[in-house]
């Protein structure tokens, strides 16, 4: 079959390489792989297909590490509240109800607003995942998906949810033309026994896949883990055997240097979701010490009840922003540092090797910024601007495997009328159960 060739012209891109973070030029794309990406003109074949780039700022697809797209459903239920009283009083209750319908419907209400957002890989943890497979497939986004376990109940129960997650990691990982792979997922140490962590270990080792978990996300967590078990929670899943997989764990807020040690002598990355941890006063990530030791730190929105939005831009703001503001030091986390972790760190945090970076050889998921707009004049630092200026609004254009998404601000293979209203009636109708 004669490849399909693309080729974008006068473009701007960020290739985020050390001394020249932004090329203005050409990208050439065979298929769903970048093959060219540079100033001189390429050799264009008869057929391939000429997209002219001008004021478009090309970005590698934005990736987001950590999150509960269902949840979007309950986007504005239950704001204010402290952790434990929101998850207790507000989010467990409602998410009781949920059916798989309810997840499928809350989950296109998601990936719907990240794909229009720019964002083209997402992690997902939660439950009746093959609904959250079946919308990724459809919408042609690329997902790490995981079937998030709490292990606060029965050992009967207990089995049949740990069955559960491992049918779904076999069932799906490498599916939808490679763009789902999965993980294993204990839901947190304060959600799960040690013992049951322990059978999630094995159930790694047995199919070969990456862990993810909920770590040190507030103060009380880590108090009550040593009152529970000795030990904090780093030391914790450590003496469990999670850390000799290949893992990465959400939050990481509340760590002591002696931890950030232990996550980085096993390369443990950490999804930090500022956004999330602001608005639930959990705290804030001790990012530039985890940087500076080398663990892989990416970039998540939590769920949509929680952040409320799914504006990775907004994270990645957050990210470069808040930690100049709690540290005094201004050059804490730089603008393509913080693009970084929105991109390729995140690529790095869920294993994937061919996304995150526009490259000859990787993989062509990127988006397209709308740069003819106020905020993004005079033409000065286009990763300044995207960092600092840019919102999910300014995305034009979304490609993953080098098929076109979204174009011009519409999603071309999801019916948004539908989904917004379907989800509407999905939240009322569990308002009235």
């Amino acid at each position: 079959m004669t490849p399909r060739k693309q080729v974008i012209k006068n473009g701007t891109f960020a290739v985020l390489e050390e001394g020249k973070t932004v090329i203005s030029g050409y990208m050439l794309i065979e298929d769903d792989i970048i093959t060219y990406i540079g100033e001189e003109e390429p050799q264009i074949d008869e057929g391939t297909e000429v997209m002219d780039g001008s004021h478009l700022l090309f970005l590698p697809g934005l990736i987001n590490t950590h999150g509960h797209t269902a949840m979007s459903l309950l986007r504005g239920y239950g704001d204010d509240l402290a952790l434990q009283v929101w998850l207790q009083e507000k989010m467990w209750p409602m998410e009781g109800k949920f059916t798989a319908q309810d997840v499928y419907w809350g989950t296109s209400l998601s990936v719907l607003e990240m794909l229009k957002g720019g964002t083209t890989t997402f992690l997902d943890m939660y439950d009746h995942m093959d609904q959250v497979a079946a919308v990724t497939k459809q919408s042609g986004m690329r997902a790490v998906l995981t079937r998030g376990v709490i292990g606060l109940c029965s050992p009967e129960e207990q089995q049949r949810k740990l069955n559960e997650a491992v049918d779904f990691a076999k069932s799906w990982h490498g599916k939808a033309d490679g763009r789902i792979t999965t993980m294993i997922s204990p839901h947190a140490p304060y959600t799960c026994p040690p013992d049951y962590i322990e059978k999630f270990v094995q159930a790694s080792i047995d199919l070969d896949l990456p862990m993810h978990t909920h770590m040190s996300e507030t103060r009380n967590e880590v108090e009550q883990n040593v009152k529970d078990y000795g030990v904090r929670p780093v030391e914790h899943l450590l003496k469990l055997g999670m850390f000799s997989r290949p893992s990465l764990i959400a939050h990481g807020v509340h760590l002591t240097d002696e931890e950030i040690s232990i996550l980085a002598a096993h390369q443990v990355g950490v999804s930090h979701n500022p956004g999330s941890n602001l608005k639930l006063a959990s705290g804030i990530a001790r990012v530039p010490e985890l940087l500076k030791a080398g663990v892989k730190v990416s970039l998540g929105t939590d769920g949509p009840a929680s952040n409320n939005n799914l504006d990775m831009f907004e994270e990645i703001r957050l990210a470069a922003l808040i930690h100049k503001g709690v540290s005094g030091d201004p050059t804490a986390v730089p603008a393509a540092e913080a693009l970084r972790m929105g991109t390729e760190y995140g690529a790095d945090s869920l294993f994937l090797n061919q996304v995150g970076r526009l490259k000859a050889g990787m993989k062509a998921d990127f988006i397209a910024l709308d740069t003819d707009q106020p905020h993004f004049l005079p033409y000065s630092d286009f990763i300044s601007h995207a960092v600092y200026s840019a919102s999910a609004k300014d995305v034009k254009h979304v490609w993953v495997d080098g098929r076109q998404l979204v174009k011009n601000g519409a999603c071309l293979t999801l019916d948004e009328e539908k989904i917004r209203r379907e989800a509407q009636l999905a939240f009322e109708a569990l308002l009235t159960q």
